[in-house]
């Protein structure tokens, strides 16, 4: 199981919007995207779990992608929990 990072999503995405792009290479086995408390809208990311295969061809097909007819391009990333803590201090 791979977890993607998923950046750059228009404010009105929505979690079956998000589920449906992905979908088409492979299973999705949950999602998560972040969204305003307040207005409900999306903060513009979130994230994806897929089998590892699914997980690569997804990436290399939606990354870069432009969505929503804007200048916006989607960033899509493997997770890498270790890289966001930094480095550790001896």
């Amino acid at each position: 199981m791979k977890k993607l990072f998923v950046g750059n999503l228009p404010q009105d995405a929505t979690e079956e919007s998000v589920r449906a792009m992905f979908a088409e290479f492979g299973t999705v086995r949950s999602i998560s995207v972040a969204s305003d408390i307040f207005t409900g809208k999306c903060k513009g990311f979130g994230f994806i779990e897929m089998e590892g295969h699914e997980a690569r061809a997804a990436q290399t097909a939606l990354d870069g992608k432009s969505i929503g007819g804007g200048d916006r391009s989607l960033r899509v990333r493997f997770d890498d929990p270790k890289a966001a803590r930094g480095r550790k201090r001896r």
